[in-house]
């Protein structure tokens, strides 16, 4: 049946809040660093309390999707997306905004997309349009201008926050185009679901073997802080926006989801008085031009 009109913009407020809520993240996570906590140490505040939700869907789901048959392979193949997707790209993410703005840091991890039809190009072979081509030279500008502003005003060590997020980025394109033909074997929610399971794993072992840092030892704002971004940048997002891009579709999506790197840019000027030059303002918008030329070319 046809969408109605008020479903679709019921769909879409649904999209912007997710976009918004994942949004929020950077902002959090540059809040718990001015309580003196390590990256890996928020990282795992946040999978402690997002796992036991990640296992109560994983159970409730687990004979959903009877139709495929799973062999072992299937079941190796989506560990290691789980350590490259969703691991690896927090991990990465998480460092990088010990050295660079939130905003700054939405910016480049918002260059996905384009990363996405480059890795295909390369190992799929599919071809990218002018159009699409001539989108990502215009967001990699954008990003050039954006960044360069930054290291004028904030030094050298935005090159090593710049390399974190941008290798965050790059590692969430490859489990996009790595996943793309195991998640219909598994059903989108329980693929998502087993994925955060084995990133969340993979973050205790992290943390058992690396951190000194006793868990117990954090102010009470680092564990609050830890729980809203489990709760409100990962878990409840990650449903809201599977459920707008099931009712408006993946390519009216792309649009909402350019409201992403603004709503960092303002959340991080409201609550960490991060200002962006008007320099740093017109990249932004080039790269989300870019970026929603890219989207709607590959959603049609």
């Amino acid at each position: 049946m046809e969408t109605t009109k008020k479903q679709f913009w019921y769909g879409v407020l649904i999209g912007i809040l997710g976009v918004v809520l994942f949004s929020s993240k950077a902002v959090m996570v540059k809040l718990a660093y001015g309580y003196h906590v390590d990256a890996i140490s928020i990282l795992l505040l946040r999978m402690l309390f997002s796992f036991p939700i990640y296992v109560g869907i994983a159970i409730a789901y687990r004979n959903k999707n009877t139709e495929a048959t799973l062999v072992k392979k299937d079941y190796l193949w989506l560990c290691f997306f789980g350590v490259v997707g969703y691991y690896l790209a927090s991990y990465f993410d998480f460092v990088g905004l010990k050295y660079i703005k939130a905003s700054l840091e939405r910016i480049i991890l918002f260059l996905y997309p384009t990363i996405v039809l480059i890795l295909n190009r390369v190992f799929l072979k599919r071809p990218i349009t002018k159009i699409q081509a001539m989108a990502i030279a215009l967001t990699y500008l954008g990003v050039v201008i954006t960044f360069w502003d930054e290291v004028t005003l904030s030094g050298t060590e935005t090159f090593i926050g710049a390399a974190f997020v941008l290798l965050s980025a790059i590692t969430y394109a490859t489990y996009l185009v790595g996943s793309g033909w195991l998640i219909p074997k598994f059903g989108v929610v329980q693929f998502t679901a087993y994925a955060m399971m084995v990133s969340c794993i993979c973050v205790f072992v992290h943390y058992s073997l690396v951190s000194e840092v006793d868990l117990f030892s954090f102010s009470w704002q680092v564990y609050v802080l830890g729980f809203v971004i489990a709760m409100f940048a990962t878990v409840i997002p990650s449903f809201l926006v599977s459920t707008s891009i099931k009712m408006i579709s993946s390519s009216n999506f792309a649009i909402v989801a350019g409201i992403g790197p603004i709503s960092t840019i303002i959340l991080a000027a409201i609550f960490l008085n991060e200002i962006l030059t008007g320099l740093q303002w017109f990249g932004a918008l080039v790269v989300i031009a870019g970026i929603l030329i890219v989207s709607l070319k590959k959603g049609k």
